[in-house]
């Protein structure tokens, strides 16, 4: 069994819109949320593939550099 990858904001940004949801299959590269900082669009992608175990912010959030934005198992 391999461990969880859990996916982290790398900047300070509004959560625009989340894609997935927890039980959703994902293959490496799909996105899971979509960020939003200084009028530009950031997918979140998958760096597996897996099933989407958590995720960790709801639209119109806003993360921190390192905040948990999803778990895939």
């Amino acid at each position: 069994m391999r461990m969880a990858e859990e996916i982290r904001a790398e900047m300070v940004a509004n959560v625009w819109k989340v894609v997935a949801s927890a039980g959703d299959s994902v293959s490496e590269g799909d996105t899971l949320v979509i960020l939003e900082s200084m009028k530009m669009e950031i997918p979140v992608v998958a760096e597996t593939d897996g099933v989407v175990q958590q995720i960790a912010v709801n639209e119109g959030d806003v993360v921190q550099d390192g905040d948990l934005i999803a778990v895939i198992g």
